[in-house]
């Protein structure tokens, strides 16, 4: 069992429309799987294995609680949609996950760290803030999202496979119409070349040529061709994102802000807690940002202290006796 085992499973997960960073996930965790099983076929040792392995990533590996959801997904696909074997009931209990608040910058920290970015990256990190986009879908935003004229960004396959629209800030539509700018005339330089921007094998075969049209660039083209990772053929991609998470680590580190552990979804965080402290209704918030559950938005009410919807501690009505205190 080898390469030829993994390339149907690849194969098998790609049929069924799963994304890239999916397949690359699923196939990571199987491999370490089969490596735990002594390189014995999944389907001879047993979905029994499972609860052993997460078992074995929970007490010697020391992984948290995701992590293990991550690798169960992955050998519960393997088994029961590759293999098609019944997992059934493991009798296995994930471990708990620490409740933790996110981090949140103030908007004087927001725009310090911004002032210390230049270029496409300082633009991303307004765009992250400006409409509380995960770094991938702000990457992989092309052209045709962007409504200038409505100030909206629509977000496309995002995260759980989900469509939806955001605002686009006033502010943002001049640098962001310079930049549509930019990526239309690298776009026009590679089709010089015979190149495109990268697409899906299924949208090339239904639409050959519209890697040509503007509506399909991306907004933040990435600065080198590369080769596309299903097949194989010259392509541009969008901007990676480590290279936005080198840009932001230099500017949190200029601005000295060392009391908060800052990262590219801070941003988004920052993003829907100022909402709420401005007086925006959490159902919009909740449409924004994409969540299913408007529970998974109530999370930024904690961080919020008195500035929620105007909110007060109802000791401040107690008319000066707080004082004496």
């Amino acid at each position: 069992m080898g390469s030829t085992f993994l390339q149907g499973l690849r194969e098998d997960i790609r049929t069924r429309g799963y994304s890239l960073a999916t397949e690359k996930t699923y196939t990571l965790w199987i491999k370490r799987y089969i490596y735990f099983c002594d390189y014995r076929h999944p389907a001879d040792v047993g979905p029994e294995k499972i609860k052993e392995y997460l078992t074995h990533l929970a007490v010697n590996c020391h992984v948290s609680s995701n992590t293990q959801k991550v690798a169960l997904n992955a050998l519960v696909f393997l088994y029961q949609k590759y293999l098609r074997i019944p997992v059934g009931d493991l009798g296995f209990t994930l471990a708990r996950k620490q409740r933790s608040l996110p981090t949140v910058l103030t908007q004087q920290e927001v725009g310090l760290i911004l002032s210390k970015m230049k270029g496409v990256c300082k633009l991303v990190g307004l765009m992250m803030y400006g409409s509380g986009l995960r770094v991938s879908e702000c990457l992989a935003l092309r052209v045709q999202d962007i409504n200038l004229e409505r100030k909206a960004v629509n977000v496309f396959d995002g995260k759980g496979r989900k469509d939806r629209q955001t605002l686009l800030a006033p502010s943002l539509v001049t640098p962001i119409k310079q930049q549509i700018g930019d990526a239309l005339r690298v776009q026009r330089r590679d089709i010089a070349k015979g190149v495109g921007c990268s697409m899906s094998p299924a949208l090339t075969r239904k639409y050959p040529k519209a890697f040509q049209q503007p509506a399909w660039a991306y907004v933040f083209p990435s600065y080198n061709l590369c080769a596309h990772p299903l097949t194989g053929e010259l392509c541009r991609h969008h901007l990676h994102p480590s290279t936005f998470r080198k840009a932001l680590k230099a500017a949190v580190n200029e601005a000295e802000i060392m009391d908060k552990r800052v990262n590219s979804h801070t941003f988004r965080h920052s993003f829907a807690t100022h909402l709420l402290q401005s007086g925006s209704d959490i159902r919009t918030v909740q449409e924004l940002l994409g969540h299913n559950d408007v529970s998974t938005t109530q999370i930024y009410t904690h961080v919020l202290g008195d500035h929620y919807a105007g909110t007060r501690s109802p000791v401040e009505f107690l008319n000066g006796l707080s004082e004496a205190a």
